[in-house]
């Protein structure tokens, strides 16, 4: 590298020289121009410009040339970057070196020399235009590849996350059936027992009809299973509310932690639908007093919960 450094940069300074000499000292020009590897070339338009000063050198030295290859050299290349003043130049050279007959054996072994350096500069500068190709083409091959494995791993990364999606689905499909399962069971249980109490009342309708006791054994019937309700199925209206609901009545604890057992308890009733005079004989009460309580259990959802669940309205 440093050989070939050292070279390229030699040459343009050979070539100013010869210039210089040109009409003071063809000859010392020549013999320059002479002296310089014409394969080590580094570019066309170096390479040009010392054909065209080799061939003046000739005509004013008065030597012939035994071909035209070096003064094609640049007559092409001039011709070719329409630089028309060195164009023509050229052009007159090549038809002054045809009209010289003075052949001298030395001077032709060395043009042949630099004919066959040339031929060699053409051949290295094929093989960096191959190289270069061959490169430029890895190159392309090289990012069209790193684009389709880009690519690939686009679309793979899309079809984990379709696949995760859809397995989300199939989660969320499973926890609806899950829930639907439980909400059937749950209305399946308050149709027996619906069905249960109809049966029931039925029955000591049957009994006592036509009796003076008809009117009391219903009332003390119906009685018993308004205090069962008290008793025995306030979870489960609670449970039945969460589950139809959304989870409503986990979700008012979780903001509202410290209500009042006696506030939360109307809050259930109010969430199941049932009317103020039902929740008054539940809770005994007066529907004047269930209807004012109503109010202010209203009034503290609405500050402490409904910000987070704004649904907890609809119960009222």
């Amino acid at each position: 590298m440093v050989v070939g450094c050292g070279l390229s940069s030699r040459q343009p300074r050979v070539l100013d020289e010869a210039s210089l000499l040109m009409h003071s000292d063809p000859e010392s020009a020549l013999s320059k121009l002479n002296s310089v590897d014409v394969s080590a070339f580094d570019d066309s338009a170096t390479m040009a410009r010392w054909a065209l000063l080799y061939s003046e050198a000739l005509v004013i030295n008065r030597l012939s040339a035994p071909t035209d290859t070096i003064v094609n050299i640049a007559i092409d290349y001039y011709g070719r970057h329409r630089m028309t003043e060195d164009f023509q130049k050229a052009t007159l050279l090549k038809s002054l070196l045809s009209s010289l007959d003075n052949s001298d054996p030395l001077a032709s072994a060395i043009y042949l020399q630099k004919e066959k350096e040339f031929l060699l500069y053409k051949e290295k500068s094929k093989r960096e235009l191959y190289m270069a190709v061959s490169v430029i083409a890895l190159l392309i091959a090289l990012a069209v590849i790193l684009w389709m494995r880009q690519r690939i791993r686009l679309k793979s990364l899309q079809a984990d996350a379709l696949v995760a999606e859809a397995s989300g689905l199939k989660m969320q499909i499973e926890v609806s059936r899950c829930d639907v399962s439980r909400l059937e069971s749950k209305l399946h249980g308050l149709l027996d027992d619906r069905f249960t109490l109809i049966d029931s009342l039925c029955q000591t309708y049957y009994e006592t009809q036509g009796t003076k006791a008809e009117r009391k054994a219903i009332v003390d019937r119906v009685k018993a299973e308004i205090d069962s309700i008290k008793a025995d199925s306030f979870t489960n209206m609670e449970q039945t509310v969460n589950d139809c609901r959304d989870n409503i009545l986990v979700r008012v604890k979780e903001y509202y932690p410290d209500i009042k057992s006696d506030d939360f308890q109307l809050m259930v009733y109010l969430a199941g639908g049932l009317s103020t005079r039902t929740i008054s004989l539940l809770l005994g009460e007066s529907v004047d007093v269930i209807y004012k309580r109503k109010s202010r259990l209203k009034s503290r959802l609405k500050s402490r919960v409904e910000p987070y669940c704004p649904d907890i309205m609809d119960i009222f």
